[in-house]
């Protein structure tokens, strides 16, 4: 099974992260009616998106909330992070579950992160909203990182993804289990010790997108109540 958010001796994914499919099967091959990917509920996504990282974080932050034409800004925040609820295509690329109409996964970026890594996923939300295909959007991404638009990630950029509310692709996966998120410009992943044993350390190595991502769990939801390996779901 692929996963969205996964230990690169498993399969690369980008973000984002978990994104289940059958191994060698277009398991959403093109995209689903626009609506599918919408909430109807907007009080309900801004809510959702909140349970990315602790109150402390989230309570002050910006959110944005999904409609037609792509992500808009429902709450100005105060504290420099920008919460939101990512959907499929914010995964890797090539995966099978790029275009999955199900896949809820809350996510806030701190400063650093909003100014260099967001808006990438910004312009990716609008393609694919306007009808663009999976292969499309890399094309366009290529072509992008080739003219210097793609600016590589600020330091200290890092997202919070630690809710137990989200929906991360199909099968027994879950919301995964708590964690961070640190995007760096491309780099060995070795440097970090990242995926090596008893390091904690996950990693997906720079491809189309101009940088390297680090996931660290934490032991902790984000509403404060402790991750139990026993009883959260495998990683992979």
């Amino acid at each position: 099974m692929k996963t969205w958010m996964t230990m690169k001796a498993a399969a690369l994914g980008l973000a984002l992260a978990c994104l289940a499919a059958a191994a060698g099967a277009a398991t959403y091959p093109t995209m689903a009616p626009p609506d599918d990917y919408l909430m109807a509920d907007r009080a309900a996504e801004i809510a959702l998106a909140r349970t990315a990282a602790p109150p402390s974080v989230s309570d002050a932050a910006a959110v944005m909330v999904l409609e037609r034409k792509g992500y808009v800004l429902v709450a100005p925040g105060g504290d420099g992070f920008v919460c939101l609820v990512q959907r499929a295509w914010f995964s890797g690329l090539a995966d099978d579950g790029f275009w999955n109409p199900k896949l809820r996964a809350p996510i806030c970026y701190n400063r650093q992160a909003a100014r260099s890594v967001l808006p990438a996923f910004l312009k990716r939300t609008a393609w694919a909203m306007a009808g663009a295909s999976q292969a499309e959007i890399r094309q366009r991404i290529r072509a992008a990182m080739a003219a210097g638009r793609y600016p590589p990630a600020e330091a200290g950029a890092i997202t919070y993804m630690m809710s137990k509310e989200g929906y991360l692709g199909d099968g027994p996966h879950g919301p995964w289990r708590p964690h961070l998120m640190f995007y760096m410009p491309p780099m060995p992943t070795a440097d970090w010790g990242a995926d090596l044993p008893g390091t904690g350390v996950y990693s997906t190595e720079a491809g189309i997108d101009p940088y390297t991502m680090f996931y660290i769990p934490v032991g902790a939801w984000s509403d404060g109540t402790p991750y139990v390996a026993a009883a959260a779901k495998p990683m992979m």
